[in-house]
C-alpha cells in the first residue's frame, strides 16, 4: 500500500455542505429515534448494533436506532469520552483553518453516497497496479482533503481504547465538529456505531456521485436511492451558499450549452455575461457560489436561485420542480433552513451504515484494511 496526499485545489461542487452562521439547531434524541426509525432502510443499513463489548447486544435496546445509538461509545470505552476527543482534536485544527468544515463535509457526502458511510473514501491505493482504483482516485474526489485530521484522530483514539471507534463513526463527528467550531457549541447530535468498510472502488464514485450539471430528474433519483428525499436534496444545495468553484466547472454552461456557443438560457441576462467576462481568460478563474455572501451561511443562496443566479445547473433545476421550487422561497428564511439542513445532515450520516460484527471492521489504521 502506499499513501497519496491530497493536493488538487477544493472544488465545491453540489457534494460539498459548508454550514457557518451564528444559530444553533437542537434535535433532541427523541426526535432523533422517531427520525431514524422512519427512514432507515433494511438491508445493509439496519443493523441490530450489536458490537462486541455492547452491554446492550440485541433484544430489547432502547437506544437502538436502526444500528445507530446516541452516547454509543459509553457503553464501550466508558472510561474514554471519545466524543470530547475528536471535538477537541477538530476545533484545534479548525481555528487556524477556516475551511476545515467545508473539506469534511465534502469528505462525508462523498463517503456516504457512494457505498454508505463506511469510511470506504479513507483507503489509499494499492500498491498492486493491478488492483482496481479506489475511490481517492475517481475524478469527482480527487479534490476532497481533510484526510490528515482523520489520521490525527485515529493515532489518539487508538491510544485511548484500542480497535473500537470507526473511522467511519470519525469523520461523522469531526464533520459535526468542525461545523460546530463556529458556534463553540454542538450544532446537532450525531448517532454512532458505524462500522468501517473493507472495499474501495473509483468505479462506484462515478456511478453515484451526482454532477453539478445534473436535472431535477437525476438528482432526485441519487438522493432517493440513499433514502433521502426532495426536502434533504433542496436544503442540502442550500450549502452552496459558501464557499467558490472554478470555472471550468461551468465552462459548457457558459460557453457551449447546446454545442453551438451558446449559453444556458436559465441564467439571469447579465449575471450571465458577468460570469462569461470572468471566465474569458482562464478556467481557473475562482467564482463565489453565492455573491457577496460566500462566507456566510444563511439563506442568500435560495435568493440567488431565485434570481436565476444559481452557478451550477444543479441549482437552477431547483426550480422545474414546483415542489423543489416551493421549498426554495421558504429556505430564504434563515431559521427553517437551518433546521431542514441539521435534519437532513443526521439523515446523510445514516445512508447505509454498516453496524453488525459481521459487516465490516474497525480499522486499525483509516488509511487501510486490518
Amino acid at each position: 500500500m502506499m499513501r497519496i496526499a491530497s493536493t488538487t485545489p477544493l472544488l465545491v461542487t453540489l457534494s460539498l455542505f459548508v454550514l457557518i452562521g451564528s444559530f444553533h439547531i437542537e434535535v433532541c434524541n427523541g426526535d432523533l429515534e422517531s427520525l431514524l426509525s422512519s427512514w432507515m432502510r433494511p438491508g445493509k443499513g439496519n443493523g441490530r448494533g450489536d458490537r462486541e463489548g455492547d452491554k446492550e447486544v440485541g433484544g430489547e435496546n432502547q437506544g437502538d436506532i436502526g444500528g445507530l445509538k446516541m452516547k454509543f461509545y459509553e457503553n464501550i470505552c466508558p472510561h474514554v469520552d471519545v466524543e470530547k476527543i475528536v471535538e477537541t482534536i477538530t476545533w484545534k485544527n479548525a481555528s487556524g483553518n477556516p475551511s476545515l468544515g467545508a473539506k469534511l463535509l465534502r469528505m462525508h457526502f462523498h463517503d456516504c453516497f457512494v457505498t454508505g458511510c463506511d469510511a470506504s473514501i479513507l483507503l489509499d491505493p494499492s500498491t498492486n497496479k493491478a488492483s482496481p482504483q479506489v475511490e481517492k482516485e475517481a475524478g469527482p474526489n480527487l479534490s476532497v482533503s481533510g484526510y490528515e485530521l482523520i489520521d490525527e484522530i485515529k493515532t489518539r483514539l487508538e491510544k485511548e481504547c484500542r480497535e473500537t471507534v470507526s473511522c467511519a463513526d470519525i469523520i461523522a463527528l469531526a464533520t459535526r465538529d468542525a461545523v460546530s467550531f463556529q458556534f463553540q457549541k454542538r450544532m446537532w447530535e450525531v448517532p454512532l456505531g458505524r462500522r468501517d468498510g473493507r472495499t474501495s472502488l473509483a468505479s462506484e464514485a462515478f456511478k453515484n456521485l451526482p454532477s453539478p450539471s445534473s436535472n431535477f430528474k437525476l438528482l432526485q433519483d441519487a438522493f432517493d436511492d440513499k433514502g433521502l428525499d426532495i426536502r434533504d436534496l433542496v436544503a442540502l444545495s442550500g450549502a452552496h451558499t459558501l464557499g467558490i468553484t472554478q470555472c471550468g466547472m461551468i465552462s459548457t454552461r457558459l460557453f457551449n450549452f447546446t454545442g453551438r456557443g451558446d449559453t444556458d438560457p436559465s441564467i439571469e441576462k447579465s449575471y450571465a455575461e458577468t460570469l462569461r467576462s470572468k471566465c474569458r481568460q482562464s478556467f481557473e478563474t475562482e467564482l463565489e457560489m453565492d455573491p457577496g455572501s460566500s462566507k456566510f451561511f444563511d439563506g442568500n443562496y435560495f435568493k440567488i436561485v431565485n434570481q436565476k443566479k444559481g452557478i451550477f445547473e444543479s441549482d437552477a433545476t431547483l426550480l422545474t420542480n414546483s415542489f423543489a421550487a416551493s421549498l426554495v422561497k421558504e429556505f430564504e428564511d434563515n431559521n427553517k433552513f437551518f433546521a431542514a439542513f441539521a435534519t437532513s445532515m443526521v439523515k446523510l450520516g445514516g445512508t447505509g451504515v454498516l453496524t453488525r460484527k459481521n459487516e465490516g471492521e474497525i480499522r486499525r489504521d483509516c488509511r487501510f484494511v486490518n
